[in-house]
């Protein structure tokens, strides 16, 4: 029996001047765990939210074509009726938290459903998800990975037999993102519930999806087993999804010779254990962080501060914490979902103020400093870009800040940063109706206006598709001559590798380790204290040799050695 059976498939969307989907012709059976890619723009929400009736019931547009799940008929049935059914978790999964208590939240659509048994429902999707004995915390009190869980809680209970989850672990650190597939895995194999994903970290599609589906052009390109999904290399980076790196890197080596022409390309690191027997990996020296630089950007010394609670005890995010970034260093700050990241950068522009101790800028506390004075020296992109756009246009945005201090070449300022960040044709567009790079490049531009001595971004390449996610650290490649100072947030290790010469570790409100990336990576106990996890193609490496320190693929093909050549 099939989950989802799609015929003839065509949808636009009002005022557009081609269809989103075209002629979809698709099969789902039940019980599949189904990982749906492709690049952006190619129909993958648009899709599932067919499944859901939330298109054409909610979002109008032109629909042609039949749609059934689970025995449904989606342009026949009520919303509410398919709700029971299909189960979504949305990207922006935040706006599905509706109510102030755990429990109250968990049982709130069986409440709407007046489900008589609407509290124990919820108590049952809780335990489902991990988040047993929390019911009565306000959801406030959760970490980013708990949220999530409880927004998958909320469409549990109502027990669908379809879950469908937009970028299930987009914003989640590696412990919290094993913890979503861990869950959803057990709701497959042990209630029998079918799952589809949008997914774009092809190394998780690798350990825990059954099929892949390739969405290109608004078409089904083809339905595949995981495993021989991931052998198309070429066609996947062609629609800008990268197979786990241990498959690219495999698919390298075999073009150079390495590997035999026809063998099977391993997808996780057990397996390229096995096809990487007969190859040795050239070790380098580890690299050692610089000697400091004398001149102070941003320092704390001495710093405590706690959030108040509404009930029970404050809680603490730092305790006498003692940090120094110095001018000209690239520093990303890495460590688990309420490491207190964004708290540290929020107390850097003086949006949070310490309890006890002192934050400087340039050598200056922030103590009774203006915010338009600090605002000119040290500037903060959100995690969420749409919080930066306040005006109805990108170039209203981007121009704002200076406009409004008076900056006198502030129209050729402005005009110089549309070009510099390709916005020259969005300039016109509201912001938050843009696509995520855009959002993401255009939040890059508001941050750098007031040419800021030091940059601060909280996890730029969220929500972001691989390619896209390589656009930004082009642009933050670029920008070294703008922003000499550069603090990054991120869970995003390929991006920490890649782009930052310190890391800085937090854990329990402390910096536990602080060095280069040979230095942090080179740790496991730091793996199993944070739960941060190197790329992939590290963790290769050094099951190949453990002295081996390779973080890019580039890296590790370049350092592996024909040892036992294979032969035919």
């Amino acid at each position: 029996m099939n989950a989802v059976e799609i015929q003839g498939l065509t949808y636009t969307y009002p005022g557009a001047a081609q269809p989103t989907l075209k002629d979809v012709n698709l099969q789902i059976e039940k019980g599949d765990f189904l990982a749906v890619v492709g690049n952006n723009g190619c129909g993958k929400s648009t899709l599932c939210k067919v499944l859901n009736g939330l298109i054409p019931h909610f979002i109008a547009g032109d629909l042609q074509g039949r749609v059934q799940v689970e025995g449904l008929n989606t342009l026949e049935s009520d919303v509410s009726v398919l709700a029971q059914k299909v189960g979504y978790v949305y990207q922006d999964f935040e706006n599905q938290i509706v109510r102030p208590t755990v429990l109250d939240d968990a049982s709130y659509s069986c409440l709407n459903y007046a489900f008589p048994d609407y509290l124990d429902r919820g108590r049952k999707a809780l335990a489902q998800c991990g988040l047993e004995g929390r019911d009565e915390e306000y959801i406030w009190q959760l970490s980013g990975g708990q949220t999530h869980l409880l927004a998958l809680a909320g469409s549990v209970s109502l027990e669908p037999d379809l879950l469908i989850l937009d970028e299930p672990i987009a914003q989640l650190d590696p412990l919290h993102a094993d913890r979503i597939y861990q869950v959803l895995r057990r709701l497959n194999e042990e209630q029998g519930k079918t799952i589809i994903v949008i997914e774009h970290h092809t190394e998780y599609i690798a350990d825990y999806c059954r099929h892949v589906l390739l969405m290109k052009d608004g078409g089904a390109a083809w339905l595949l087993p995981t495993r021989q999904a991931l052998q198309r290399v070429e066609e996947l980076q062609a629609c800008n999804i990268f197979p786990p790196q241990v498959t690219q890197a495999a698919c390298r080596l075999q073009k150079k010779g390495f590997l035999p022409p026809q063998a099977q390309l391993p997808t996780t690191v057990e397996e390229g254990c096995q096809a990487f027997a007969g190859l040795g990996c050239r070790v380098r020296a580890p690299e050692v962080a610089a000697a400091p630089r004398q001149e102070e950007a941003v320092a704390f010394h001495g710093v405590s501060l706690a959030y108040r609670s509404v009930k029970g005890e404050p809680r603490s995010i730092f305790q006498n914490l003692d940090l120094t970034i110095r001018q000209g260093e690239r520093v990303a700050l890495i460590g688990s979902n309420g490491a207190g990241k964004s708290t540290l950068m929020k107390m850097m522009v003086g949006l949070l103020k310490p309890q006890q101790g002192t934050v400087s800028l340039f050598g200056e506390s922030l103590a009774g400093k203006q915010a338009e004075d600090i605002s000119r020296q040290i500037s903060l992109v959100y995690q969420n870009p749409e919080e930066m756009f306040i005006k109805d246009s990108i170039r209203g945005d981007i121009a704002y800040a200076m406009k409004v201090r008076g900056v006198p070449d502030w129209e050729s300022r402005t005009d110089q940063l549309l070009k510099r960040f390709r916005l020259e044709q969005l300039q016109d567009r509201d912001g938050r109706l843009l696509s995520g790079g855009q959002m993401r490049r255009a939040s890059l531009a508001i941050g750098v206006a007031l040419e800021p001595g030091v940059l601060l971004l909280d996890e730029p390449t969220a929500n972001l598709d691989i390619a896209t996610r390589r656009e930004i650290m082009a642009v933050l490649e670029e920008m070294k001559d703008i922003i000499h100072t550069a603090v990054i947030a991120t869970h995003d290790m390929q991006l920490v590798c890649q782009w930052a010469q310190r890391i800085v570790v937090l854990c329990g409100g402390k910096v536990v380790a602080d060095g280069s990336r040979d230095e942090i990576f080179s740790r496991p106990d730091l793996a199993r204290m944070v739960g941060i996890r190197p790329p992939e193609i590290f963790t290769m490496a050094r099951r190949m040799d453990p002295r081996a320190l390779c973080y890019t693929v580039d890296e590790f093909v370049d350092c592996c050695e024909e040892e036992t050549p294979w032969k035919s």
